[in-house]
């Protein structure tokens, strides 16, 4: 399924769980990394700009050039709009919005040089529709849907493919390993026991979707738990799918 990836350098921040792990693992049994050379693993801070711009000179020094880029690294917040403060906003869209920012600016040059690559961006289901007591997350992952979008149109006739990932619903510890406002009160508590009911997917089915998206150029993967009834929702029902979610979510 993954021979048209041999050879190819792949770039996966947040490889170390979830759905990055996997992502990094699946690539690997496909033959990925030319002959003679070993997957390598790095410490980075993606909401740094200097330290991801430094990462994609470390890969071009180390593999030569990278062919794909998946920008998985986040995590996410859980508070309502009025009960977080400005710092946790920061902090969300620093990792989330600004990582994937400053990793597809590092790394589309070397791509659009040799006319060759795909970045893979990672939305979320709530890059489709706004949910409560994710407002920092939902502005973070819309946010990487605008830009993955624009890049499908800047992108045309350059040998370069963008793809935006919607998953929800995804089985890992994301949920249990993020942050809780500072302010946080009855909606977000609702909000942590609503995704223990609903995260169960498993993350290699996750991955396996994103990587059969690039093989087949789609521009969209949207994987998960009730994650395809809320993109429809999102799409025929833009101003009233609120009053939808709340019985299947």
């Amino acid at each position: 399924m993954l021979s048209q990836f041999k050879g190819k350098v792949a770039v996966v921040t947040g490889a170390g769980a979830g759905i990055g792990r996997e992502l990094a693992l699946q690539l690997s049994a496909g033959g990925l990394l030319p002959v003679g050379t070993e997957a390598r693993g790095y410490s980075l801070d993606v909401s740094s700009r200097e330290a991801v711009f430094a990462h994609a000179d470390d890969v071009r020094r180390d593999f030569g050039t990278a062919h794909l880029v998946f920008n998985n690294a986040g995590t996410t917040m859980i508070g309502t709009f009025d009960h977080l403060d400005m710092d946790e906003i920061e902090w969300q869209l620093g990792i989330n919005l600004w990582g994937v920012i400053y990793g597809s600016k590092a790394f589309l040059p070397m791509m659009l040089a040799q006319r060759e690559g795909c970045i893979v961006n990672m939305s979320s289901v709530f890059g489709l529709v706004g949910f409560p007591a994710q407002s920092a997350y939902n502005i973070s992952k819309f946010g990487v849907r605008g830009l993955t979008e624009c890049l499908w149109r800047e992108l045309e006739g350059t040998g370069v493919r963008a793809l935006s990932v919607h998953p929800g619903g995804i089985k890992t510890n994301f949920e249990r390993a993020g942050r809780r406002c500072k302010n946080s009160g009855e909606e977000e508590a609702r909000f942590s026991e609503l995704g223990a009911k609903l995260l169960t997917t498993p993350p290699e089915q996750c991955a396996t979707a994103i990587l059969n998206g690039v093989r087949r150029g789609k521009k969209r993967v949207v994987t998960g738990n009730r994650s395809a009834p809320l993109f429809w929702l999102s799409r025929l029902m833009p101003n009233s799918y609120h009053s939808v979610v709340k019985l299947i979510a």
